[in-house]
């Protein structure tokens, strides 16, 4: 007798670790519990999904869900419902919220306020600080943490880690892998004036925030790194002069880029976008969007994250350099990747290894980020051949904007299913937000531990 199941995804291409088969998934009990031709085997629920390719669900490890202190903006509910419509079935969140995630009583709130709420599983980041500096070790390690997250030169009051005891006294103390935001505090401090000669013109940013000041950050943080054997991702990487620095911190190092640094280019982009164009790091000009490509086909880049990071329309309109960085984009992440494939800048194996496979293995996320028995059946169904373009209408943001608007695009999510559940389909969410904290090998062995 075959064996039943609670849902059996039929008639895909599946995009296993060892390569794309066609055939089918079966699910039972929120994991993976069959590959194979399960035509005949009984199921619950059945998913067509002839013609789609089945991915695992997107780990997106870097968003800014703006809660609490910035729900105007987004908030949990409504960046975890715009995740489940782009194929995103876990985030980590970043702590630079109001009040910032500096303990584990604010991170304890994070995660209450997402229960019931997050459409996704999720994680929420811990911010180092001058006065956490020595607890880190131990904030870590709480259930529900993706890790310590450093901003050296990009944040205000305590998030700020630019001085060399607070960077060195965390460094020294954190076991996990840390995400580090690499700018140069000094350097950006010395240069502000240049924006400020420039009022109104967005296309400073990457004048004022140069690549220099990107290469003294991630130059002292690797060092740092490396003196204490700790292991770091540099996050959001947008120049070609960190990338040789990079590949020699294979050890200890990982590395994330953005969609939007390998779509979206200087000049132009601030002449056809504005302020909706500035972000930190700034998008920069080509010579350093095609050294980024090339580091992702070489196999220097791990992770993609898409460094969802929402203001309102208002604010982004406001003149140049009091203008916010940041822009949207975790629904936009794959449909913007897919259409990358889609014009043959890498394969679709290479984006399942950066957007599933690569931040599970850098951050030790636990049963995620492949498809193989035994894991959590997390999974975005993709049309490879859609061709849509990207408008609000569709975008689930508070924000209700994206720098992606009136793009076309070859390749589409279909479908999203967390944990065996299908939570979107066809351009709607389904049911009720189910999303529970993420768990990481070194939060359970702390559990156990204790």
């Amino acid at each position: 007798m075959s064996e039943s199941y609670d849902l059996v995804i039929a008639g895909g291409t599946v995009m296993t670790p060892w390569g794309a088969v066609a055939g089918d998934v079966g699910v039972r009990d929120g994991r993976i519990a069959g590959l194979g031709h399960l035509a005949d085997a009984p199921a619950a629920e059945t998913l067509d999904a002839t013609g789609l390719h089945v991915l695992p669900g997107v780990i997106d490890s870097q968003v800014h869900f703006r809660e609490p202190g910035g729900e105007h903006k987004e908030d949990l509910e409504t960046g975890t419902r715009a995740a489940a419509l782009g194929g995103v079935t876990t985030v980590f969140e970043m702590p630079n919220t109001k009040p910032p995630t500096t303990s584990a009583e604010a991170l304890r709130d994070k995660l209450d306020r997402a229960a019931g709420r997050a459409w996704v599983d999720h994680a929420f980041f811990v911010g180092a600080s001058a006065e956490n500096a020595a607890q880190v070790d131990s904030l870590e390690r709480l259930p529900g943490c993706a890790g310590i997250k450093i901003f050296m030169g990009a944040s205000t009051g305590p998030l700020l880690v630019a001085d060399d005891a607070t960077l060195d006294t965390v460094v020294s103390r954190v076991r996990r892998r840390f995400a580090v935001h690499a700018e140069d505090a000094e350097r950006l401090d010395e240069r502000k004036p240049m924006a400020r000669d420039a009022p109104g013109d967005p296309g400073q940013h990457p004048v004022w925030r140069d690549p220099e000041a990107a290469l003294l950050a991630t130059r002292r943080i690797l060092a740092l790194a490396r003196r204490h054997g700790a292991r770091v991702q540099v996050l959001h990487i947008s120049t070609a002069d960190e990338l040789p620095e990079l590949a020699c911190a294979r050890d200890h190092a990982s590395v994330e880029v953005t969609p939007q640094h390998l779509t979206l280019e200087a000049p132009e982009a601030y002449r056809a976008l504005g302020t909706r164009a500035q972000m930190n790091p700034p998008v920069r000009d080509a010579h350093h969007r095609r050294a980024l490509w090339r580091a992702v086909h070489s196999g220097l880049v791990d992770v993609i994250g898409s460094d969802h990071a929402p203001h309102t329309a208002a604010e982004k309109d406001t003149a140049y350099p009091d203008s916010p960085s940041g822009m949207p984009g975790v629904q936009t992440l794959l449909p913007v990747m897919l259409d990358h494939v889609a014009e043959g800048r890498l394969s679709l194996e290479r984006l399942v290894d950066l957007t599933a496979a690569g931040p599970a293995r850098a951050y030790n996320l636990a049963g995620k980020g492949r498809i193989a028995e035994g894991y959590d059946a997390d999974f975005a169904l993709v049309d490879t051949r859609a061709d849509r373009t990207i408008d609000t209408s569709w975008l689930a943001y508070r924000a209700g904007w994206s720098p992606f608007e009136g793009m076309r695009v070859m390749g589409w999510p279909v479908a999203t299913v967390l944990r065996g559940r299908v939570i979107a389909r066809d351009g709607e969410v389904l049911g009720k937000p189910g999303g529970r904290p993420a768990r990481f090998q070194e939060t359970l062995q702390a559990q156990h531990d204790g």
